[in-house]
């Protein structure tokens, strides 16, 4: 058995209904003066009025920066730390919404707490100071950013994806409520579905796997396979809700254990540079990086997806091609106007994402080419 170090987070508060507990969970939190962070979508979708009706409304004050986009880069960063900078001192920061809010919320609390800008962050455990502590309210089950301590922020130049990842900015409570994604749009819910799912088998194969991270990510793995196309169906499936929000939360905690590979060291590229969305990036790429491990990982996919001696990774492979077509997301890369001739620089810039080097099986530049050609 592999050796492994780990360290549990906080609280998790799971429930249809959930939403209502917040204010008792900012107050355990000593929330007086808080910063929302959230998006300008949830904002017009009636959720962070929801939200705020549930925040205690005499023994606190709620300051909500609403201006994180899709992929927050540096500067989201800097003006949600200068908005809170104008308010200080705020006390509690809860990260509303998916991925990004969450990300963005993680990155104002290096910055409001430590001073400097977010590549000084770039690494692990690169905070001095103490941090704030937050709270994590996801509304997507996509990314799994809430069980984690690191926030994605790419630069606002380079368009390059720093980790930055303290055990300081793990979100101190999460509240896991199944009903706030029942008005998300099918588009979103089905490109941040195949983003948990490629968490969930992406970790459990990676070099840093470990037994606790499988264990999250098999049950993440059945959960979601359960779930993804039921939910993208049909939002007001109760039973699907429960089931896509819990497997994107332990595929997030799977990846805290043993980090993400191929699939995703490919997607970074392909959303800086030709604008795919990160889960429809990812989606794209997961199926050919399944196939190309398989001589790596068989026996590992077999824990997943049981098949014949040597089958285990194409079939694997042909389910979740199979749950993309069930909800419509793209099959090749050409259907995303990217350009066959781009590959090659896609490639070059693939092999220095940081993801990369977990993959089980190694990649150099010409295989990364490879994959891309694959999916194409």
């Amino acid at each position: 058995m592999r050796k492994f170090d780990f360290q549990p987070g906080g609280r998790v508060v799971f429930g249809a209904g959930a939403l209502a507990q917040l204010g008792a969970l900012a107050r355990e939190l000593g929330g007086g003066r808080i910063l929302l962070v959230t998006d300008p979508g949830l904002v017009r979708a009636g959720l962070v009025e929801k939200a705020l009706r549930a925040l205690p409304k005499k023994a606190a004050t709620v300051f909500v920066f609403a201006e994180v986009e899709e992929n927050p880069s540096t500067q989201h960063v800097e003006r949600g730390t200068a908005f809170a900078s104008a308010r200080e001192p705020i006390d509690l920061i809860v990260g509303f919404g998916g991925g990004s809010a969450m990300d963005c919320a993680k990155g104002i609390n290096f910055l409001l707490t430590n001073g400097g800008v977010m590549e000084d962050y770039w690494g692990i455990d690169k905070a001095r100071r103490p941090m704030l502590p937050s709270l994590g309210v996801p509304t997507t089950a996509g990314t799994g950013s809430e069980a984690q301590s690191f926030a994605l922020i790419a630069q606002e130049k380079t368009h390059q994806k720093m980790a930055c990842g303290d055990k300081k900015a793990r979100f101190r409570t999460v509240l896991l409520d199944p009903d706030l994604l029942a008005s998300t749009p099918p588009p979103v819910c089905a490109a941040a579905g195949i983003d948990a799912i490629s968490h969930a088998l992406e970790s459990y194969v990676t070099s840093a796997r470990n037994p606790l991270s499988q264990m999250y990510a098999r049950e993440a793995w059945r959960l979601l396979e359960q779930g993804f196309a039921p939910l993208v169906e049909d939002p007001q499936n109760a039973a699907a809700r429960g089931q896509m929000l819990w497997g994107a939360h332990l595929a997030g905690a799977a990846i805290e254990s043993s980090m993400l590979g191929a699939a995703h060291a490919c997607a970074n590229p392909l959303t800086a540079r030709c604008g795919v969305a990160h889960g429809v990036a990812v989606g794209l790429m997961l199926p050919a990086v399944i196939r190309f491990n398989g001589d790596a990982a068989e026996p590992l996919y077999a824990g997943l997806w049981p098949a014949d001696a040597g089958a285990a990774a194409p079939r694997l492979a042909a389910r979740v091609e199979e749950l993309k077509r069930a909800v419509r997301l793209p099959e090749r890369l050409r259907e995303c106007a990217v350009k066959k001739e781009e590959l090659p620089e896609l490639a070059r810039l693939a092999a220095t994402q940081w993801t990369a080097k977990f993959n089980p099986r190694p990649l150099p530049e010409g295989e990364l080419l490879g994959l891309y050609e694959a999916a194409y």
